[in-house]
């Protein structure tokens, strides 16, 4: 099995779940037990300060949390990029690909200030069991694609579905502008 962590799921407009529908998932692990991931595109209005204090100075605009999926939406998971400059290994970050990692929100921000570009922080998370993720993409509730380093950071969080169908191009590019309700076509 080759591990998809580090990929984004982008569901397809055949994928109904309204946990799901027209997003856009980050896999942050993905190994033989099963799949963890987190929605990048689901934006709430709640201030990452009003609930993390000042993990908040880190968040990156909008600086809010997101609904990372479904499972214990009472949980959190801290994405960081790291900064270019910096080489050395970080306390408490978690690399998942690239730049790109976890970051233990159990510490103090001050720790991780200038080695992280920004933060995002996410308010539950996406799971599969073992073999799930991949049936589902064998039956076309998901794309598979490779993540840039800024789409988990993007300023505009819902334009991210569209923009990353149609960075694909061709047939893929032409699915981003599939209206969210065919019959209103």
């Amino acid at each position: 099995m080759e591990s998809m962590t580090g990929r984004l799921l982008v569901a397809t407009p055949t994928l109904k779940d309204p946990n799901f529908d027209r997003t856009v998932v980050l896999l942050v692990a993905h190994e033989a037990g099963g799949a963890l991931g987190v929605v990048l595109n689901r934006a709430t209005e709640v201030p990452v300060a009003d609930v993390l204090g000042n993990w908040g100075e880190l968040a990156g605009e909008p600086a809010v949390l997101f609904e990372g999926g479904p499972v214990q939406p009472e949980s959190a998971i801290c994405l960081a990029r790291t900064r270019p400059e910096v080489k050395k290994r970080i306390t408490g970050f978690h690399q998942v690909s690239g730049a790109l990692g976890t970051v233990d929100l159990s510490a103090d921000p001050d720790r991780i200030r200038d080695s992280v570009a920004g933060i995002r922080v996410f308010a539950g998370y996406s799971g599969w069991s073992a073999g799930q993720l991949e049936d589902e993409i064998a039956a076309g509730s998901w794309f598979l694609f490779d993540a840039l380093p800024g789409d988990p950071f993007i300023n505009r969080p819902d334009d991210l579905w569209a923009m990353v169908l149609r960075r694909q191009g061709d047939i893929l590019a032409a699915v981003a502008h599939f209206p969210p309700d065919p019959l209103l076509n």
